[in-house]
């Protein structure tokens, strides 16, 4: 299918900017999931063409771990499409530049040329999928009527996660958060009472108080050293373990399901299932499953109340692609966005 602002000799793209996303409702959550469901669809049906995302340290092995740029290239079959996320993340970029820690690009490009057709302000994409991915497997793998959710790290990315939770669970009763500074904390907490009024809102004074009172448990921080035991986790306990290295080695190894959204994605990069894996303690076999499998039946999710499971989702570009390329379609249908002439 040739992409329908494409004509001969006369390729443009269309730009889309946060504003723009925001007209075709990017900031609601419904969107998102229905797109990051499909792509999961797509990759456990193996749809897809996805090679390992590239990260670029220009400190070398001395910076921050969250201070990289990674190049997020993938192709989806149905609807076909080709595509680029290009993600930069600073850690200190909240504190000393006033701006959000990551930002992003979305590239899109018709597969049957390959020229790009649309570029899109990627940071609300980035976020708002990450929260979705949550959110399709809080459905799978969470106890049913849960009431009780935890946020560890209440930053922007926290702000969608806890946002995109409440939109799709109204039996969420209470939100407990902590974060290192009580500042941002508070403004998370103001953010929800305005979202939420009716949900109670409860300031933790340490991580271990936080986790403890969580039945979904939502880690977004920027730490490069793992927290979270397995003691502080409650029976029946969910842990999307968004940020990657706030669970301690043994939740991976006590844990009643382990869940990935991709296992070569996951990994690498010395994560801590890559630590794992080259101390000879876990291994693809011992991982439950790949949640696309979950997501189309091939596996059941929960099976009892008590199954303590844990989500370790490394982001996928697949997940950035199906959002954008939905995104498009809907700002092709409500003439949104501003055409740039390729030449």
């Amino acid at each position: 299918m040739q992409m329908e602002n494409q004509k001969p000799n006369d390729p443009k793209i269309l730009y889309l900017n946060r504003s723009d996303l925001l007209r075709l409702g990017g900031e609601h959550s419904d969107l998102y999931v229905r797109s990051v469901e499909r792509a999961f669809k797509l990759h456990a049906q193996g749809a897809f063409v996805q090679p390992l995302k590239p990260y670029l340290r220009a400190s070398g092995s001395n910076g921050h771990i969250a201070d990289r740029l990674i190049a997020m290239p993938a192709h989806l079959n149905d609807p076909s499409i080709s595509g680029l996320k290009w993600v930069g993340s600073k850690h200190d970029n909240p504190a000393q530049r006033g701006l959000d820690r990551a930002s992003a690009l979305v590239v899109l490009n018709d597969p049957e040329s390959n020229y790009p057709v649309a570029v899109m302000e990627g940071g609300l994409i980035s976020g708002m999928r990450t929260a979705a991915v949550t959110v399709v497997a809080t459905r799978l793998l969470a106890k049913e009527g849960f009431t009780d959710l935890t946020c560890i790290g209440c930053g922007a990315i926290a702000q969608m996660q806890v946002s995109s939770l409440l939109e799709q669970f109204p039996n969420i009763r209470r939100v407990h958060l902590y974060d290192l500074s009580s500042e941002v904390a508070e403004n998370l907490a103001i953010h929800v009472r305005k979202r939420a009024p009716e949900v109670e809102v409860v300031l933790r004074n340490s991580a271990e108080e936080a986790v403890r009172a969580g039945e979904v448990v939502v880690t977004c921080t920027v730490t490069d050293q793992p927290y979270i035991p397995f003691e502080w986790l409650q029976k029946g306990a969910f842990v999307s373990n968004v940020s990657i290295m706030d669970v301690e080695k043994e939740v991976f190894l006590k844990a009643d399901k382990v869940v990935v959204d991709d296992w070569e994605q996951s990994n690498r990069e010395k994560k801590v299932i890559h630590q794992l894996v080259m101390e000879g303690r876990f291994s693809r076999e011992q991982l439950y499953a790949e949640l696309g499998e979950i997501v189309i039946g091939d596996k059941p999710g929960r099976e009892s109340e008590d199954e303590i499971i844990l989500l370790n989702p490394m982001g996928m570009a697949i997940e950035d692609l199906a959002c954008a390329q939905d995104l498009y379609y809907n700002a092709l249908d409500h003439n949104v966005g501003t055409w740039l002439d390729l030449y």
